[in-house]
């Protein structure tokens, strides 16, 4: 059930993407316009090459609920994603592609499931209209990857077709390849979240913009995002246990290795006392790495006025 004041910010970013984004937006109003949303369009020209600009200039000006953002590069997806979100103003924010996979017809029903009380809806392409090779396998191992690293069961992390709640958005900053770990993020955040099952339509018009070159950059993404989902707060909590195991260790062989030098052996050649030294080096190291993190992070909270906690509600009695 929808609040009929309610906002809706349709957020689509789009990259060379001529032939099909007149026909999404038709589809996506006749949709809104059937349930009796108040919403806005935000599509984001990340750099196209082709007419795309043209086409949503011509468009702006029969679309009353549309705004175009024209990004001066290819900046990829997760900065387009990032400049809708601060352009949106909407209570709650719809994220699809502009290649017309996403089906329209299932943004009510991720309206319906944030009205519900929860704060992210993840699209799930259960039957995924994509090549085998170089789309569906590659995505597959990349879930079950992302799923195993970050603890988050979900079946599909690259599906664009995605509901929040805005106070979500606002608490994430993305970078990188980040819009592909958005639930993760928001999970990070204390977000209540689902994945419902979405329709997914074949490609009609172009190509994708994606192949298996992404991947290393996914990988170094995870890493990054599984580090932020353990020890956002605490990184004393990663490196300066791992500087200190390490210490421990130098320390224990030095023992050993002192011991043997009092009963006269030689010591300089073993292997055992280089060892010895490089792990001690590495775990002073490793917790001044530690000690530096917690500076920069208390500095990253504390310059944003970001606090370590998120409040869902508070419920009080005025006792006056």
């Amino acid at each position: 059930m929808s609040d009929i004041n309610q906002l809706i910010s349709i957020v689509i970013p789009v990259f060379n993407e001529s032939e099909s984004i007149s026909f999404l937006l038709d589809e996506v109003i006749d949709v809104m316009a059937s349930h009796n949303f108040n919403f806005e369009l935000i599509v984001v020209n990340d750099g196209s090459k082709d007419n795309t600009h043209k086409v949503l200039k011509q468009l702006s000006f029969k679309i009353k609920e549309l705004s175009v953002i024209s990004l001066r590069k290819n900046y990829g997806q997760t900065a387009a994603m990032s400049a809708g979100f601060d352009n949106s103003t909407g209570d709650i924010v719809i994220t699809m592609d502009g290649d017309l996979q996403n089906d329209p017809n299932d943004i009510p029903k991720l309206i319906s499931e944030i009205n519900n009380g929860y704060d992210l809806i993840c699209g799930w392409r259960f039957d995924r209209k994509d090549k085998l090779l170089n789309r569906k396998i590659p995505s597959k191992i990349a879930n079950k990857l992302i799923a195993k690293v970050t603890g988050l069961k979900f079946h599909d992390y690259g599906c664009s077709l995605k509901a929040f709640k805005k106070e979500i958005i606002d608490d994430i900053k993305l970078y990188g390849e980040l819009h592909r770990f958005l639930p993760v993020l928001a999970n990070i955040e204390g977000a209540r979240i689902k994945e419902i099952k979405v329709n997914h339509r074949s490609r009609k018009y172009g190509s994708s913009k994606y192949g298996i070159n992404r991947t290393f950059k996914v990988l170094m993404d995870l890493l990054t995002v599984w580090f932020m989902n353990k020890f956002l707060t605490r990184p004393m909590y990663g490196f300066g246990f791992a500087g200190i195991i390490s210490i421990m260790i130098s320390l224990a062989m030095s023992s050993y290795l002192i011991v043997l030098k009092l009963m006269g052996e030689d010591i300089g050649n073993r292997p055992l006392l280089m060892f010895t030294l490089i792990l001690g080096i590495a775990g002073v190291q490793l917790f001044s790495f530690g000690l530096l993190s917690e500076l920069l992070m208390r500095t990253y909270h504390e310059s944003q006025s970001r606090p370590i906690y998120r409040i869902r509600s508070i419920n009080s009695t005025n006792k006056n």
